[in-house]
């Protein structure tokens, strides 16, 4: 049987998750990383996507616009700007997520970062189905 971890996700508004997972994924800035059980330590930048817990319960999944994950051999906490449970998205959710990804994009300097993040945005939207 898998190893486990403790999975935290907070947000502003709330306290989302804390369970006991075996596998978390995250969507890393710089790439979709898993975090098992004796994972290296790491600390990573989240863009917006789908945030997955697995547990012995079965798999909860929630959305999130950006944050920060820590990861530690026992522990995954992700502090997230802004985090739904994908249960709770419908379209206007998404609508107004979008809409404040391109708000975002367009007060950015660096023009691919802005494309990057309304990407993200759609990709997760997508990914949802809504």
């Amino acid at each position: 049987m898998a190893g486990t971890l403790q999975f935290d996700l907070v947000s502003p508004e709330r306290r989302l998750a804390a369970l006991t997972a075996t596998e978390v994924q995250i969507p890393g800035a710089e790439g979709d990383l898993t975090a098992m059980e004796g994972h290296v330590p790491t600390i990573t930048t989240l863009r917006p996507g789908i945030v997955r817990a697995v547990s012995a319960q079965g798999v909860t999944a929630y959305l999130v616009t950006g944050g920060f994950a820590e990861i530690n051999p026992q522990s995954v906490t992700v502090l997230a700007e802004r985090a739904v449970p994908v249960a709770e998205a419908n379209a206007a959710l998404m609508d107004d997520l979008l809409a404040e990804a391109r708000s975002q994009a367009a007060a950015l300097a660096d023009r691919d970062a802005g494309e990057k993040l309304v990407n993200d945005m759609l990709a997760a939207r997508a990914a949802l189905a809504v």
